[in-house]
């Protein structure tokens, strides 16, 4: 007796369902429309008042309306929990796996015991970066993976190249980071082809800014962040 009432119930379910996908199917169209290119990455639909989030393939997070009517560019607010909602999603898009990092392709570092991981993309002529090298200098227990990051310069590709090439590659970044010792011109039979597979994988990591800094659970900490937050944010992975 109950079942025409189940197959009802059913049947708008999924009808629903495929309303959904079809509205964000739309959305993607038409911002894609407004646009001019293929640049959406996701859409999804928010409970807040009938907004789609809309993530591009360059890592920005957008959100419009059903009718791609508006375009809102900037921090959604829960005003209940006074989260910023915005800056949680973008946290968690730009999570990164870190057990897929190619840690050969990195400069490998070992303070005491070693236990925490992190790993950081760096250009050696980032101002930013020089002052982080001498913050980390500071610290303790942990294994640091360099991956050699040039985007500023082709002076940065070089002085990476030669840093990679070094007998000791992490007293040579150091050294450089630190003190401003010039590292020794690359051998000629040096294999420097690591450099160039960081730079392509930082772009697919959307690295846009050096330092940026992951912790073993995957977190992304941009910038040359101060040692403490540094400290908490390792201290935090499970």
């Amino acid at each position: 007796m109950k079942m025409p009432f189940v197959r009802s119930l059913l049947a708008s379910f999924f009808f629903a369902a495929g309303v959904a996908h079809a509205d964000e199917a739309s959305v993607r169209k038409n911002m894609e429309n407004f646009l001019n290119a293929p640049a959406v990455e996701s859409v999804k639909k928010t409970p807040y008042g009938g907004l789609y989030e809309v993530v591009l393939k360059s890592g920005e997070l957008l959100y419009t309306d059903d009718k791609v009517g508006f375009i809102i560019d900037g921090s959604l607010i829960d005003a209940k929990s006074r989260k910023n909602v915005t800056q949680a999603r973008m946290a968690q898009l730009m999570k990164i796996d870190f057990a897929t990092l190619p840690l050969e392709q990195a400069i490998k570092q070992v303070r005491g015991n070693g236990k925490r991981i992190i790993a950081s993309f760096e250009d050696p002529n980032c101002g930013y970066c020089k002052r982080l090298a001498k913050d980390l200098l500071n610290l303790k227990d942990t294994t640091i993976y360099t991956f050699l990051y040039p985007i500023l310069s082709p002076d940065s590709t070089e002085k990476s190249k030669n840093i990679w090439c070094a007998k000791d590659k992490a007293a040579a970044w150091n050294d450089w980071m630190t003190a401003g010792k010039i590292p020794p011109a690359a051998a000629a039979s040096c294999d420097t082809s690591a450099v160039d597979k960081n730079v392509a994988l930082g772009q697919k990591l959307k690295v846009s800014g050096t330092p940026t800094i992951f912790t073993a659970d995957g977190n992304r900490l941009p910038g040359a962040v101060p040692l403490a937050q540094l400290e908490q944010a390792m201290n935090q992975v499970k």
